[in-house]
C-alpha cells in the first residue's frame, strides 16, 4: 500500500535544477521532491507520496492525519522505510531521542525477509494443491 504521509519541510534546496527538500516525519527525515508544490516554504507541512510532496496541508490537518496513521499500526513506518530516493537505504534520523521507537520499527521492517518454509502456502513448498 502506498500512503501519503504528512511531514514538516525543514530544508529546501536545489538539486540539478530540481526543487528538493528535507521533510521531518516526527524525527525521521527524508528527502522529497518539492517540484509539484512550488508554493511550499520552509516550515510548511506537506503530504509526501513515494518521495514527492503532492500537496500542502495546514499543521492541524497534518497532526490529525498522523494520529490516524499511528492507530493503523506499522503502516506508516513501512511507508517511510520505502519512501523517496535510496528506497532501500535506512532513514536519515536526527538527534531527537523521541524517534527511537520509530527507528527501531524501521530497522525491523527493513530486515531481510526470511525464506518460505514448508506449509507457509508459498509456491514450491511441496504443500497440497487445492
Amino acid at each position: 500500500m502506498c500512503l501519503g504521509i504528512p511531514g514538516k519541510v525543514i530544508e529546501v534546496h536545489d538539486v540539478a535544477g530540481l526543487r528538493m527538500g528535507k521533510v521531518d516525519f516526527g524525527g525521521v527525515r527524508k528527502e522529497a521532491c518539492l517540484a509539484y508544490t512550488p508554493e511550499v516554504e520552509l516550515g510548511d507541512y506537506v503530504i509526501v507520496h513515494v518521495g514527492f510532496a503532492i500537496s500542502r496541508v495546514d499543521e492541524d490537518e497534518a497532526m490529525k492525519t498522523l494520529e490516524i496513521l499511528a492507530q493503523m499500526g506499522d503502516m506508516m513506518e513501512q511507508e517511510l522505510a520505502t519512501m523517496g530516493p535510496g528506497m532501500d537505504a535506512p532513514a536519515v534520523v536526527g538527534d531527537d531521542s523521541a524517534a527511537t521507537g520509530l527507528v527501531a520499527a524501521l530497522r525491523q521492517v527493513s530486515a531481510p525477509a526470511r525464506e518460505p518454509r514448508a506449509g507457509d502456502g508459498a509456491a514450491g513448498t511441496g504443500g497440497p494443491i487445492s
